[in-house]
């Protein structure tokens, strides 16, 4: 079974816990770098990227992330994707780059423009459809070489992936479907 950490600093880390736990993964709170090396995945929950951002460099734990990340997969959901994307617009900041794409913050709106959608699946995954919740979701806006695009919302990329690496600009912990979650426990593991 493989031991996957939830990054714990903020967010909702308890869902993507949960979720991992049925995908079939021993899912663990991470929130110090001698945490970090006894998983081997990891997961960034959505919250807020710049509090996320401030909360890893306090703790000492943005390098040892960054490190983390070139070694072992990392999957990343909302503010996860920010932090993992290599440019980050509106405004800009700084992230971890480990997957080439850009993001733009909270492009789908505040938190009143929230939405669940019904998203395709590519059929290299599996196909159908999946709920995907948008909560001031990042639109995906560039995909560099070398990044797969698994799911697209109103033609915009939603899941993505790059090597071990997995990013979802929604929330797939917030339904009762596991696929995201599967996919990431097979993903360069």
């Amino acid at each position: 079974m493989k031991r996957i950490g939830v990054l714990a600093l903020q967010g909702d880390f308890e869902a993507h816990r949960k979720a991992l736990e049925e995908a079939g993964a021993e899912a663990v709170e991470v929130r110090t770098a001698e945490e970090l090396e006894r998983v081997d995945g990891l997961v960034i929950p959505g919250g807020e990227s710049t509090t996320m951002l401030k909360l890893l460099r306090l703790e000492g734990l943005f390098e040892p992330l960054r490190a983390f990340g070139e070694r072992r997969p990392i999957f990343g959901t909302c503010a996860g994707a920010i932090l993992l994307a290599r440019d980050v617009a509106n405004p800009p900041q700084e992230s971890l780059g480990l997957v080439d794409i850009g993001v733009e913050r909270n492009a789908y709106g505040r938190q009143v423009d929230s939405r669940v959608a019904r998203v395709p699946l590519a059929e290299e995954n599996g196909g159908g459809e999946m709920e995907a919740v948008f909560i001031r979701a990042p639109i995906i806006r560039r995909v560099g070489e070398g990044v797969r695009v698994l799911a697209r919302y109103n033609g915009d990329p939603v899941l993505v992936a790059q090597g071990r690496h997995l990013v979802a600009t929604f929330h797939p912990e917030l339904s009762r479907d596991r696929r995201v979650h599967q996919l990431f426990l097979g993903n360069g593991q």
